[in-house]
């Protein structure tokens, strides 16, 4: 049975979300220390987190980033802010998704649902160059090195590897996002390409995706 850690400060709402993942076949935990929370998370170890924005002590995102310079665990932000600058920073951040209250419970467990598909179905591990790209882990390895990528990051790289030395236009990359149920936005396309730019940067391969004006992006 899949854990999944609940970060809501509303006690009702968390409780409504246990509910349901209890209800559904999963089983549901609400964080208790507002104070540690990353003590919490790493006694738990759970396997996706549901993190609302608004938490006290510390800004969700803050907690977002904190959990992504140790963790690939899976987290779909919950907000009540309906705000596209929000989503594009925690997308950012490395969200695996985003969703806002007042929230429809199929489609949530619908996209929980993806999530665990998609991490029980990633391809064996794959290669470029003298790098070694572990999917289903989130992980490019070069030597000693390791780098974690978030699941879009992830998405979009091996599209790209896919179709190495070819362009591969914006909406390509977007309907494959939404094919593995990603639903993001253009804007948040952008972020995450420059993310990953940024992380292929640090292991020595600085212009590795480029940019074809007018016509999309080309791994080389």
């Amino acid at each position: 049975m899949k854990n999944i850690l609940i970060i809501e400060d509303d006690l009702s709402i968390a409780n409504e979300l246990k509910d349901l993942l209890d209800n559904s076949g999963y089983h549901g935990l609400i964080l208790q220390d507002f104070d540690n929370p990353l003590d919490e998370i790493v006694q738990i170890k759970p396997d996706l987190i549901l993190l609302d924005i608004n938490i006290p002590k510390i800004n969700g995102e803050l907690l977002l980033q904190k959990i992504r310079k140790q963790y690939t665990t899976p987290v779909i932000m919950v907000t009540s802010r309906n705000n596209e600058a929000d989503e594009v920073l925690s997308m950012s951040y490395g969200a695996d998704d985003y969703i806002t209250k007042p929230y429809n419970p199929t489609i949530l467990l619908l996209r929980i649902n993806a999530i665990f598909k998609r991490m029980e179905n990633k391809n064996d591990n794959l290669a470029y160059h003298d790098l070694k790209i572990i999917p289903q882990k989130g992980l490019i390895q070069k030597e000693n090195t390791e780098v974690l990528l978030t699941k879009n990051e992830m998405i979009i790289f091996t599209y790209l590897l896919s179709k190495q030395g070819n362009i591969v236009t914006r909406d390509e990359l977007m309907t494959d996002l939404w094919n593995n149920n990603e639903f993001i936005n253009d804007n948040a396309l952008t972020v995450n390409i420059s993310r990953l730019r940024t992380k292929l940067k640090e292991i020595g391969y600085e212009n590795a995706i480029e940019t074809r004006k007018g016509q999309g992006y080309i791994l080389l």
